[in-house]
């Protein structure tokens, strides 16, 4: 009997760059060996132009993502939930009280299109790294 895939919850306060570009990295690299998901604690209205400008450069269409609240349901069906930088102020994220890991990424907010390419490049190390665990907890 195969294992159930693994469930990630991808965490930012707005869910509108970071989380996003982690779930879409997640999904495509970890397709078929774990599941993914992102979420805000207070999302935004669309997502960051600018993040979806520099992951369409590598490929990743955006354009039916949007920003999601964070349910009760993600948190307790998720065997792992990631927040997007939380730990540098704990205060700006209500997800706190949840049993996290957290990346501490820049949040791309504002940021020119180079810098989000940097962030971006760095969340895809991540998601690369966390599916090698994730999948190794299996073994």
């Amino acid at each position: 009997m195969e294992a159930k895939p693994k469930k990630v919850v991808f965490v930012c306060v707005h869910n509108s760059g970071r989380s996003q570009m982690a779930e879409a990295f997640a999904k495509r690299l970890g397709a078929g060996k774990i599941e993914a998901l992102s979420a805000g604690t207070q999302p935004a209205g669309a997502l960051n132009p600018v993040v979806v400008e520099a992951m369409k450069e590598i490929g990743y269409d955006m354009s039916d993502h949007h920003p999601k609240l964070l349910t009760l349901d993600m948190v307790e069906s998720a065997d792992r939930i990631v927040t997007m930088g939380c730990g540098v102020d704990a205060s700006t994220c209500p997800a706190a009280f949840l049993p996290t890991e957290d990346w501490g990424l820049e949040d791309p907010k504002g940021q020119p299109i180079e810098k989000v390419r940097q962030i971006r490049d760095e969340i895809k190390a991540k998601v690369e790294e966390l599916i090698q665990d994730m999948v190794a907890e299996d073994n």
